[in-house]
């Protein structure tokens, strides 16, 4: 007969706080789920492989959890060209559109008229009527008639007017010369505005830094600072305002040449001729008499003088020729 011996084990204990175990372990169960969340676009990869085969899901035991939620470092970068070649790549960053490019332009015109006068009157309607200004104007009339009669003049309009403006200048006559220069100055614009921006924000930040208490040494040095960042935030912008007009304007050279038949004039007569001669004749002999008039009226004012030098020349020969003459010898009476 076999004695079967019955070794009472202790009963467990109670746990004397259950809410607080069921409490962590909710807490651990939702940072798992959390951490598996994370890191599963970022451990995709690892998962798969880690699969078991035949499409067989892996073990979620929590020490396959833990491993889950641990960081795994981060996948390299894909290289632009594979991230513009991507299907989706187009639709998430989409381009944004290029700026217009900014150009000063400028223009210069040669044109032929028949009359200098009358070109200059249309060509101060055509500015009018294109809302531009006229800078300067330039008439040169040579003394030669065989010479043409040229004018210049400076012009501005605005950029978008500038083809409307040379066509109705080039109606006025034949075109000689017509050209037109561009300058890109979109990265000074571009360049100058970024750097006011970053004075804006050091101006905001010294002005922050004069509100706090300090030395007088330190509130004169930090209001130098900012004298000389306003010193420089006005000179740039002044840049800026002076680009953005010569884009917004642009410059025509206008150029007038009036033919050479058109200066061509009549030669005078004969009898204009000798007029003019007796007329110049006449005014000169009447220049000249006047011209002696004032002389004697001059030596008449100053003739006392004239007197005193004549009266001192004169006494001063008379004494040196007293001087020099020996004196003759008296003759001896005959005894």
């Amino acid at each position: 007969m076999k004695t079967h011996l019955k070794i009472n084990s202790p009963p467990p204990k109670p746990n004397p706080n259950p809410a607080n175990n069921s409490t962590t372990r909710f807490a651990v169960a939702v940072f798992l789920t959390l951490s598996s969340t994370i890191a599963l676009p970022s451990c995709g990869g690892a998962q798969t492989s880690s699969s078991a085969p035949g499409g067989a899901a892996s073990s979620s035991s929590p020490e396959n959890q833990v491993a889950a939620s641990a960081p795994q470092s981060a996948p390299a970068p894909e290289p632009a060209a594979q991230r513009s070649n991507t299907p989706g790549a187009s639709k998430k960053a989409p381009e944004t559109p290029a700026t217009r490019p900014q150009l000063i332009k400028k223009a210069q015109l040669t044109v032929v008229v028949k009359s200098i006068d009358a070109s200059t009157k249309s060509v101060t309607n055509i500015v009018e009527k294109q809302q531009g200004d006229i800078l300067g104007f330039q008439n040169q009339k040579p003394p030669d008639s065989s010479v043409r009669q040229t004018a210049s003049v400076e012009i501005r309009v605005p950029q978008e007017r500038l083809e409307t403006t040379l066509d109705a200048l080039a109606k006025l006559g034949t075109v000689e010369n017509r050209s037109l220069t561009a300058e890109d100055v979109t990265d000074q614009l571009v360049d100058s505005e970024a750097r006011l921006r970053n004075l804006r924000k050091s101006e905001e930040m010294v002005l922050k830094i004069m509100e706090r208490s300090g030395s007088v040494g330190d509130v004169l040095k930090v209001s130098q600072e900012l004298s000389n960042i306003r010193e420089s935030i006005e000179r740039i912008d002044a840049q800026l305002k002076s680009l953005r007009n010569q884009v917004a304007y642009s410059t025509i050279s206008l150029t007038l040449e009036a033919a050479v038949s058109a200066q061509q004039t009549p030669e005078p007569s004969l009898g204009l001729r000798v007029q003019e001669t007796w007329g110049k004749a006449t005014h000169s002999v009447g220049e000249l008499t006047l011209g002696l008039f004032g002389l004697g009226i001059w030596l008449l004012a100053y003739s006392p003088y004239f007197l005193l030098i004549a009266a001192a020349v004169y006494g001063f020969n008379r004494f040196k020729k007293q001087h020099s003459d020996p004196t003759t010898p008296q003759p001896k009476p005959p005894q």
